[in-house]
């Protein structure tokens, strides 16, 4: 018999952390079927594209019938998931505002297939509305398959925590890719920010971004804290609470935040994310107006931005916003200066 402390780690009671399962090294299995609904949910529902022609957006997750679960044996993860899904999505087109409906379709995301492989069919009810349904059938289905990427990503980081157990002693970390990860890029520029109640440390970048409008500060400083207006530029339903402590929520929920400091006509901070950030992941965004010559000079510093969406952060305020004020500020005189 071997001495305490001594022989197959497997079966050293003192190291058991549930008192039962030395590192979950026997079989566990946790059920990730309700979880990875509302996951689903947060993630596809307010999915936005839009062109020239209008902007469509996932609008409700209409139904979605399967399974998922995540076992564990010796140390090693196995997934499970097989998902029907079916969405609504809405669309408007731009010039005459007709709205338009259909339903996008995914009836099998299992295991058993690469996401890009992952078969997505977009169909809209009757009438005209042919262009959107194009717009939906590219881009929205390369938005969706995005969406379902990061849901997949949360199954096996989030979902996970706590299945494989530390041991005593942590494993020793190779010299080498211990330097490599203090030479990583995004510390040079951001920082690593730790989300409340997660633990997990999420690189960030800072980004900045200058425009000048032809209006005055004060219709800019409007477009940012009136409903009707935001709804006007984003061309979707919006909350806008422009008080300390008010919600915002834009672009079908996809973008979503609270006002921390408004400074009528100078200033505007506020708490911002995207929906396929990580969970309770938020950006600080502090929004300067400036007057020049009767025009409005707009400086944007956006800090805290997950380094993995510091490419679609920036495409959402230049397209999204910016280039969309722009447009609204042509077609309404009365905003002009």
């Amino acid at each position: 018999m071997a001495k305490w402390g001594q022989g197959d780690p497997r079966w050293i009671v003192e190291e058991r952390a549930d008192g039962t399962n030395v590192n979950n090294w026997h079989w566990t299995e946790r059920d990730a079927t309700n979880w990875s609904k509302g996951k689903l949910r947060e993630l596809l529902v307010g999915v936005v594209v839009e062109n020239e022609a209008g902007c469509c957006w996932i609008s409700d997750l209409k139904q979605v019938e399967g399974e998922a679960s995540c076992s564990s044996r010796k140390g090693k993860l196995i997934f499970f998931y097989e998902w029907h899904i079916q969405l609504t999505w809405t669309g408007t087109m731009k010039g005459s505002g007709a709205k338009h409906r259909g339903c996008v379709e995914i009836p099998s995301l299992s295991e058993e297939n690469e996401v890009d492989d992952t078969e997505v069919t977009v169909s809209k009810k009757r009438g005209e509305g042919n262009t959107l349904q194009d717009l939906m059938q590219t881009e929205g289905t390369a938005k969706v398959r995005e969406a379902l990427s990061d849901y997949l990503r949360a199954l096996k980081t989030e979902f996970t925590t706590g299945m494989i157990l530390p041991t005593r002693a942590p494993a020793p970390q190779d010299p080498a890719a211990k330097r490599k990860l203090s030479e990583s890029p995004w510390q040079a520029a951001g920082s690593a920010v730790t989300v409340a109640g997660v633990g997990v440390r999420i690189p960030t970048v800072k980004i900045c971004l200058r425009e000048l409008f032809d209006t005055a500060v004060e219709n800019l400083y409007s477009i940012f804290t009136t409903r009707d207006l935001v709804q006007k530029f984003s061309k979707c339903p919006a909350v806008v609470e422009a008080e300390k402590g008010g919600k915002l929520q834009m672009f079908g929920g996809t973008v979503v935040g609270e006002y921390v400091e408004l400074l009528t006509n100078k200033r505007i901070v506020m708490k911002w994310r995207c929906r396929n950030w990580p969970d309770e992941h938020y950006a600080t965004v502090a929004l300067t107006f400036v007057a020049v010559g009767g025009r409005a000079d707009l400086e944007l510093d956006c800090r805290g931005v997950p380094v993995c969406k510091e490419d679609s952060t920036r495409q959402c305020w230049q397209k999204q916003h910016f280039e969309e004020i722009r447009s609204l500020l042509q077609q309404s005189p009365a905003l002009e200066s």
